[in-house]
């Protein structure tokens, strides 16, 4: 059996694409001032940064104009669900992490550094994540396996005066809200008037579903492994009784496909299949979010026998729920504001604004905009930017 060299290997993969897009890694930084005599060093570095350095001491609030940090964000990942992925690790995280940073200073012309912790613990995770945070004005997690990074969230917002986000759930939830909006709307309807069934209670699940409660939707189950989520279903995890509380008004019990039998809309947030047989006991003009990655719950050409309205989480469809529409809008917003949180209401004002893009339009295979569009970013910073002032949580 004849083996591989290393180097043989490297020429293998650099025939891919995308491994030869990656080759060296996708980012790198850069200086924003030229130091090419003396007179520019001593000011760049000693000891004309002692000057600014004591002015920071003297001022802490100073540390926003005079540094990067009020222009950076930490994408933050213990590698435990990377991208459909799985628990890859740290390192392997990397490629997606460095993607991140790439897509924040593409589209929000914001900085930021990937960070992968090699620990998973979430005690680790929050005390890590703390102690850097001077550096930053903004932290991103990201890829953190549920239930684990619920808490990690809950506890860092409450430790730390800078935004934290964890995009999974959010942003996921603020292009699924935005797209239902539209789809509502195109079909004469409100989020009032919908009664929607989640798959899938991990991270994006149960953001998607808070969210919608926030906005206003008439019903909302959530389904996992086990069947539906409901008050009283024995061995709920403290997330999932959370949810049963506040969600599944009607009372669902038993299989995805029950409840699903006149259900207005459908939203794939796992790895589960749906049966066409299924799909066709869906209300009449539904509206199907199939977004797991790359296969889709339900395929759109199946869907669409059905359905009045087709999103998925591919870019070779229509109507694509892709989180690039939310974070960096979300998070310039939060910096340009110097927010100490992101909000509940900063997370609607985003895809209010998302949803107000399409405008007249709004069709069947345009509910949402294009990730390319323009105008998403300039309009969801300032929205959230604007919103931030009205809670209470903006400094600038």
């Amino acid at each position: 059996m004849t083996t591989q060299s290393p180097r043989e290997r490297h020429t293998e993969r650099d025939s891919d694409p995308a491994f030869a897009l990656h080759r060296g890694g996708k980012l790198e930084v850069r200086s924003t001032v030229d130091v090419s005599d003396h007179a520019g060093l001593s000011l760049a570095y000693t000891p004309g940064v002692a000057r600014v350095c004591s002015g920071i001491a003297e001022s802490p609030e100073l540390v926003d104009a005079y540094t990067w940090k009020s222009n950076l964000v930490a994408v933050v990942t213990d590698g435990s669900a990377v991208l459909g992925l799985g628990d890859i690790g740290p390192e392997a995280s990397l490629p997606v992490m460095e993607g991140k940073s790439l897509l924040f200073k593409q589209f929000g012309g914001v900085d930021s550094v990937p960070i992968a912790l090699n620990c998973t613990d979430v005690d680790d995770l929050v005390e890590t994540v703390a102690r850097m945070a001077p550096s930053f004005g903004g932290i991103n997690l990201e890829d953190i396996s549920a239930p684990r990074c619920f808490e990690v969230e809950r506890r860092l917002r409450e430790r730390l005066d800078i935004p934290v986000f964890h995009d999974d759930q959010h942003g996921t939830a603020i292009v699924t809200v935005a797209a239902l909006r539209n789809a509502a709307r195109l079909t004469g309807r409100t989020l009032g008037d919908l009664r929607a069934v989640v798959s899938g209670a991990g991270a994006a699940g149960v953001a998607v579903t808070k969210m919608l409660l926030d906005g206003g939707i008439g019903d909302i189950a959530v389904a996992d492994s086990k069947g539906m989520i409901y008050a009283g279903r024995d061995g709920l995890t403290p997330v999932k009784e959370e949810l049963a509380a506040i969600s599944n008004r009607a009372g669902l019990q038993g299989s995805i496909e029950n409840a699903l039998s006149g259900a207005d809309v459908f939203i794939g947030l796992s790895a589960g299949e749906v049966p066409e047989e299924v799909v066709a006991t869906m209300a009449p003009q539904a509206i199907i979010c199939a977004m797991a990655n790359p296969n889709p719950e339900v395929h759109p050409d199946v869907a669409r026998r059905y359905a009045s309205v087709v999103a998925t989480g591919r870019s070779d469809f229509p109507n694509q729920i892709n989180n690039v529409l939310a974070f960096p809008g979300v998070f310039r917003g939060a910096l340009d504001a110097g927010a100490s949180d992101i909000t509940e209401g900063m997370k609607l004002a985003a895809a209010d604004a998302l949803a107000d893009l399409v405008g007249d339009d709004l069709a069947a295979d345009y509910i949402i905009p294009s990730t390319f569009d323009e105008r998403v970013v300039p309009a969801v910073s300032a929205a959230v930017a604007a919103r931030a002032r009205k809670d209470g949580v903006a400094r600038a």
